[in-house]
């Protein structure tokens, strides 16, 4: 039977800096739930017994002993495990398997934090990972993007920029994320460097770096030390890379030298597998997270091996399947679940989790898109998840980002602010008095109680029509996807960047020109 798990309880942290802005009677305003991040004051859902935990862990053991993951492209990596204690074998010249012993890889892990920093270039949006902190960030990864008026198109650098601004501009997500979407209109061996820069220039949020190259992560980090300065980088995490291993049970060396890479520079990397159930996993969710388990430890335990406490995310991305196509589905119950024992199953580990965010197959920014959505993004804020990617935007089954389901994405991550934060019981939220004060049979609107907590009592919505249908019939009966279509514009049209040292931005400009000039574009 399921149960509850009380947080850990910590004094909430309010937005510093002077964020708040002075509050008008435009709808969508909640500065009393505005933070760098989310404290939470529910409890996570713990849903199978510690037996079936047992169960799972001790499947995810004997993968990693009796089948092992095959490692590819890169000796030094599985070096690194051979005189950890892996049993490797030589399968090719250039590919490995290696076997680990119940129990290893989680000795491996212990020296992973539970809970580290992120730090953003304006201090008062740094961010922390693990614990009882929620961190919210874009959707990552569309080849695509599509508006209402534009229709489904391939991704540019202006739209990853305006996503970034987008994200920007909203109080309701921490993190400015990563490859928003693809800039298809730059060299895929330079726009890496863009994208980077686009974080830097257009938010003062916490970021992702590239992670398609080892050398590609190697600019990421130098660009930051540009930023934040080669000490400080070398002590802090200032960037993060999200690393897929290749499932089933495959580690590629791009991807292990990627996560070296990070590592080694003390820096951040998240570790999942894309796990499509009857695909390149089990179709029954215990097996498809017993796997998971087993892929995100090795992969996670590849920085310990490296730089012991280096910041790792233990993650999951948990898909369901049509059997009648063959075609991912997003936003199922089944993953749901899985979610939340991927929840446990990280608390047993005391490591950060990444997982589920605001996923859905639907084409259009519409109620499939939400009720998918919703469903996904629950099973992240009910299992403990610490760092939610794709919060915002997801649509198509991550082929596409929109810019309208983009804010409507948004406006639900704002209300969940409100919900993460739960109920606080006190003297005054008991408001006796505000039925005392008239008593029987009278409004409680001109109490003391109500206009001391009227500002404050409820999340307002930036998007939902509460109006009566007669006058929103009278003005036009607007959907909710138009609504967020012109939501969107005037975002764009208000943005104002964060300032920038001058400096700085120079010297990152010039360490982008010269990396550019020193080779030709590809595009592929």
């Amino acid at each position: 039977m399921g149960h509850v798990t009380e947080p850990a309880r910590r004094p909430r942290r309010r937005a510093r800096g002077g964020d708040h802005q002075p509050r008008s009677g435009a709808p969508g305003q909640n500065p009393q739930l505005e933070v760098p991040f989310i404290t939470r004051g529910i409890p996570t859902y713990d849903l199978l017994s510690d037996d079936s935990l047992v169960q799972i862990e001790a499947t995810a053991d004997r993968i990693l002993a009796e089948i092992g993951i095959e490692f590819r492209d890169d000796p030094e990596t599985v070096n690194l495990f051979r005189a950890a204690g892996g049993h490797v074998t030589d399968l090719t010249a250039d590919s490995w398997n290696i076997k680990f012993e119940p129990g290893m890889i989680r000795d491996i892990l212990k020296t992973a934090p539970a809970r580290f920093t992120q730090h953003a270039r304006n201090p008062a949006r740094s961010v922390e990972i693990g614990g009882d902190a929620v961190v919210f960030a874009p959707s990552y990864g569309s080849p695509f993007v599509m508006d209402l008026d534009k229709g489904r198109r391939y991704g540019t650098i202006e739209d990853f920029r305006n996503f970034i601004k987008l994200g920007q501009s909203s109080p309701w997500l921490h993190h400015s994320g990563g490859t928003i979407c693809e800039p298809t209109d730059i060299a895929v061996n330079k726009r890496h460097l863009d994208m980077v820069y686009s974080h830097v220039r257009y938010s003062d949020r916490a970021f992702l770096g590239s992670i398609t190259a080892p050398e590609r992560v190697e600019d990421s980090i130098e660009m930051c030390r540009i930023l934040f300065g080669a000490d400080f980088v070398d002590q802090n995490c200032v960037i993060m890379g999200n690393f897929n291993t290749t499932s089933p049970l495959v580690l590629d060396g791009v991807t292990t030298k990627g996560i070296r890479a990070y590592a080694g520079a003390g820096q951040g990397s998240i570790h999942l597998p894309f796990l499509l159930g009857g695909a390149v996993s089990p179709l029954t969710m215990a097996g498809s997270v017993a796997q998971c388990l087993a892929e995100s430890m090795v992969s996670c335990a590849l920085t310990q091996i490296v730089r012991p406490g280096a910041p790792a995310v233990l993650a999951s991305f948990l898909s369901s399947m049509s059997l009648r196509s063959g075609s991912p589905t997003f936003g199922t119950p089944e993953p749901a679940l899985g979610s939340l024992v991927m929840g446990q199953l990280a608390r047993r580990l005391n490591l950060p989790l990444r997982c589920a965010g605001n996923f859905s197959t639907s084409k259009l920014p519409d109620a499939q898109a939400m009720q998918q959505s919703m469903m996904s993004m629950m099973s992240a804020v009910q299992c403990g998840a610490n760092y939610v990617l794709h919060s915002a935007g997801f649509l198509d089954g991550l082929l596409s980002m929109s810019y309208e389901k983009f804010i409507m994405d948004t406006d639900l991550c704002g209300a969940l602010h409100a919900y993460l934060k739960g109920i606080e019981v006190n003297e005054d939220t008991l408001a006796f008095e505000a039925l005392a004060e008239q008593g029987p049979g009278e409004h409680l609107f001109s109490t003391a109680h109500t206009m001391r907590h009227y500002k404050t009592a409820y999340w307002d919505s930036a998007m939902d029509d509460n109006q009566p249908w007669e006058t929103w019939d009278e003005q036009g009966g607007i959907d909710a996807a138009t609504r967020a279509n012109a939501r969107w514009k005037e975002q764009l049209n208000a943005y104002q960047a964060p300032p920038l040292d001058p400096g700085k931005d120079e010297a990152l400009q010039d360490f982008m020109t010269k990396k550019k000039a020193s080779m030709p574009d590809a595009w592929y």
